[in-house]
């Protein structure tokens, strides 16, 4: 999928995911479009793919294992 950005230095382009994903990595993007969301994404302040800290909280798929019953 080809998505549009805008760098940090105000440049607008087109470019694809896997480079979308290394651009985000290399902290050189401002906002890209979310064509799902119909809407720019702010790098620094909106979640983006990827990127996210550790979470300490229950495992909510822990309840998506199967039951074993015996007997």
């Amino acid at each position: 999928m080809i998505l549009h950005v805008q760098y940090k230095n105000l440049h607008y382009d087109y470019v694809d995911t896997r480079v979308l994903d290394r651009l985000i990595a290399d902290n050189k993007l401002r906002l890209f479009f979310r064509p799902s969301e119909k809407r720019w994404v702010n790098v620094s302040t909106d979640p983006v793919r990827g990127v996210g800290g550790e979470y300490f909280g229950p495992d909510r798929r822990e309840s998506l294992k199967p039951v074993q019953r015996y007997g």
